[in-house]
């Protein structure tokens, strides 16, 4: 199990809770991150999405994008990276963090496997 591990969590979000108890659940106390109080910079974004092995439009949550007037399409990585930064609420959540693993917390169980 990894000892370090964060979660980017919005506490609205049943499935970032579901998450967030879920890794509670296995004895481990992680770094909660409140994204949207704290978003990360676009290089912390930027390495999150390595260890995804996911680029910024996969965690891109398109209903939000709209609503904050982010046109996906027309922009290129590092200015949907900016955006995220700038308007977190579009960033898929949670995302969980461990070592140098990192998984998309939905559902909350695919975070096991790198717990």
């Amino acid at each position: 199990m990894a000892d370090d591990v964060t979660i980017y969590h919005n506490p609205r979000c049943s499935k970032s809770r579901e998450t967030l108890a879920l890794i509670e659940g296995k004895g481990l106390q992680p770094r909660v991150v409140d994204y949207l109080r704290q978003p990360p910079s676009a290089a912390e974004l930027e390495r999150i999405l390595a260890l995804l092995g996911k680029g910024p439009r996969d965690i891109l949550r398109r209903k939000e994008a709209a609503e904050a007037g982010i046109d996906a399409a027309a922009l290129d990585d590092a200015a949907l990276l900016a955006a995220m930064v700038a308007h977190p609420a579009v960033i898929e959540r949670p995302i969980v963090v461990a070592g140098e693993r990192a998984a998309l917390g939905r559902p909350p169980e695919s975070v096991l496997d790198i717990l």
